[in-house]
Formats: C-alpha cells, sequence, structure tokens
C-alpha cells in the first residue's frame, strides 16, 4: 500500500493513483493536477488586419475595387463575428512620420476607444518599413547609417502605438532584411545590425514582446531571415531572447519550401509560437495570400492538428487569417474570404479532433503507411 493512502481518505486516493498510472499524457490537452480529466478544449479567437480586405491591385495592374474607409473595415470586422484587429503602425495612425509623439498617442488612444466600442481587441502591432524611400535598401540592414537610424525609431513609435492600442505584440516582418545582389552587403555584420535593432526595441519597453514572421524572398531577392528556426536563433543573441518569439504564416513556410506544420511544431517546441498567419499557396511562386485550406486541403489539416496538439490559444493566441480576395471578387463578396477561411479552419478543428489517434497509431506501429495515408484521404473526404 502507497506511503500515506491509509487514513480515511486512502480509499478515493488509491483509486486517483491507480488512474494516475493508467493516464497517458502524450495526448493533447491532458494534465496532471489532481487526475482531473484533460482540459476542455478552448474556442479559438480570430483576428484579420484592414489590408485583408484589399482593392486588387497587384505589381500588374491597378485596383479593381473601390477603397473603403477603416471604420467600414472595423464594422465589417465585427459584423463577420472575428475577434480582434492586427495592425501596421501606420494603419493605426496614418502618416506617422509626419506626426509628433504626442499626436501619435492621442490617435492611437482614440484607436482604441473605437476599438473597445466596437468590442474588438488589437492583436499586435507591425512597423510597416518597406513603403519608404529610407529603406528601399533594406531597413534595419541598410548600408546606410542614417536610414538605419530611422527604421530604429519608426520601431519605437510602433511600440508606442502598441501601448497606446493595449498589445505588447510587435510583430516585424524584415521585408527588405536581405538583398538584390550578395556582394552588395556584409551578411554577417547584418545579423548584428538586426540584433542591435532588436535590442534597442527590447529596451524601450520592458513589456512588449518581438514576434519575427520570417519569409525567404519577396520583395527581397533573399531574405537574411527565411525560415522559423533563422528567426528563434537570432532570438538567442539579443539582450531578451525570452521576449523574441515567431510568427508563422502559411505561404511564408511554403515558399521556403517547408512544411508549415512542422514549422508550427517547431515554434511550439520552443514556446515561442505568439501568432499565427493562416493562408494558401500554389508551389514556389509569388506570395499568394490564398483563402486558408483553398490550395491543398491536406496540409492544411495538418497545420490545425499541430495548432491542436501544442494548445495553441490557450494563452490568448489569436487565430489570424493574412488572406486576401481573388484579384476577380465583386465587391458584394468582398468578405468571403476571410469567411471562407474561418468556416474551412473551424471544419478542420472538427477533423483534428475527431481522427480516430487510436487506429492511427496503430498503423504506425505496423509500419502500414499506406494505409494511414488512405486513413488521412478517407477522414478529409468524410468517410
Amino acid at each position: 500500500m502507497p506511503k500515506g493512502t491509509s487514513g480515511p481518505h486512502g480509499p478515493k486516493l488509491r483509486a486517483r493513483l491507480a488512474r494516475l498510472a493508467t493516464l497517458d499524457f502524450s495526448r493533447p490537452g491532458c494534465r496532471l493536477w489532481w487526475c482531473r480529466e484533460p482540459m476542455k478544449p478552448q474556442p479559438y479567437k480570430f483576428c484579420f488586419g484592414p489590408w485583408n480586405i484589399s482593392e486588387g491591385q497587384d505589381p500588374y495592374g491597378p485596383p479593381v475595387r473601390p477603397p473603403q474607409s477603416f471604420d467600414w473595415k472595423l464594422e465589417a470586422l465585427k459584423k463577420i463575428g472575428f475577434d480582434a484587429m492586427m495592425f501596421h503602425d501606420d494603419d493605426a495612425v496614418p502618416d506617422i512620420d509626419n506626426k509628433t509623439d504626442a499626436q501619435i498617442r492621442k490617435e492611437a488612444r482614440a484607436l482604441r476607444r473605437k476599438l473597445a466600442d466596437a468590442g474588438i481587441a488589437a492583436e499586435m502591432v507591425a512597423p510597416r518599413l518597406w513603403f519608404d524611400p529610407r529603406t528601399i535598401d533594406g531597413a534595419y540592414t541598410s548600408n546606410d547609417p542614417q536610414c538605419r537610424a530611422y527604421a530604429i525609431e519608426r520601431s519605437l513609435r510602433c511600440i508606442d502605438v502598441a501601448k497606446e492600442l493595449g498589445t505588447d505584440l510587435i510583430v516585424l516582418w524584415l521585408a527588405r532584411e536581405g538583398t538584390y545582389l550578395r556582394e552588395s552587403k556584409n551578411a554577417r555584420r547584418c545579423v548584428d545590425y538586426l540584433v542591435q535593432a532588436i535590442n534597442r526595441m527590447l529596451a524601450h519597453d520592458s513589456k512588449i514582446r518581438i514576434a519575427i514572421e520570417p519569409k525567404p524572398n519577396e520583395p527581397m531577392d533573399h531574405a537574411y531571415v527565411p525560415t522559423i528556426g533563422h528567426a528563434l536563433a537570432l532570438a538567442q543573441l539579443t539582450d531578451a531572447p525570452e521576449r523574441v518569439g515567431c510568427l508563422i504564416e502559411t505561404a511564408h513556410a511554403i515558399l521556403a519550401g517547408l512544411d508549415p506544420a512542422d514549422e508550427i511544431d517547431f515554434a511550439c517546441a520552443f514556446g515561442k509560437l505568439w501568432s499565427i498567419h493562416l493562408n494558401d499557396q500554389n508551389g514556389l511562386k509569388f506570395d499568394q495570400d490564398k483563402p486558408f485550406g483553398s490550395a491543398n486541403l491536406r496540409v492544411a489539416f495538418n497545420q490545425v492538428r499541430a495548432l491542436e496538439r501544442n494548445g495553441y490559444g490557450r494563452k490568448g493566441e489569436y487565430v489570424c487569417f493574412d488572406v486576401h480576395p481573388f484579384r476577380p471578387t465583386k465587391v458584394e463578396h468582398w468578405l468571403a474570404h476571410l469567411e471562407n477561411s474561418r468556416r474551412t479552419f473551424l471544419r478542420l478543428v472538427e477533423k483534428a479532433r475527431t481522427f480516430d489517434e487510436k487506429q492511427a497509431q496503430a498503423l504506425i506501429r505496423d509500419r502500414n503507411y499506406a494505409a494511414l495515408d488512405q486513413m488521412v484521404l478517407e477522414h478529409l473526404m468524410g468517410r
């Protein structure tokens, strides 16, 4: 008899200990706390950005839909039942470079009140460092020290905006941190520049977290931080690596020739997946931002499984859809890509939670991967 189980509560405690010995703690959602049942899956919260209601302009053609105001987009977000909005700094405070710090804080506070009135949260803020002429040859990694100084100053202003909006998450899409010509920059020195910039941001506000969003190419020919592995390695060089994590975008992982589900699992192994942008991508082309699951449903299914098994969302993280309407889309169908992405995600959550893991594990033990392959296909097809 185990020590300490002979008192008046002994039978109940012995029963708990016996049950403890039978629990499989490798199952998603299982926790050890007096042998309670596995945690009930939390509902997901959803998010998109103002740019996801785009007018259809691409590098080869002009807009095909009329621009809409921010208030219209906020009302659309509320209407279709999303929970949060993500921002670039100049989405929140237009013309940010030409405003004083006091003006920036005042406008950000006004936006926070507007969001609160709509019942919408600000998920993150990202400095838009790829439009300004001073970032034409890179922002943090420009060869021009004055341009690097501008990029850092703009990033500090972005942090001030985020603080006023009530979010601690800063996203860095390092859009122009790379080269068109390898001989034009010293990549080793550019790593130092990136670390210096992130350290300045971390020192500016002790509460912020920085999530690096990798992408292997476009707009640069080659980027310095193309994958989640690079982002997490860079984090370790900073002054506060515990406050530097990552954001995964489905299309960016595919463009790097990687499986997004593997990237999710890798980031979660470090506890560093702080946001996610779900979309889809038809091969190694330009960044297409298709609706989630529209190009490869099985790849999307495995992303949802990875999020499920890692408990994504339990700490308040949002599922963000960085998707754009197809260029021929009519105005009356303008929000369908967002509604469809969420609908697909939720259907795949259901598929992930009803997948017969016991049968799958039996097939894995038997190394019967042909049967496992067909099992997945039939599950997705509804059989």
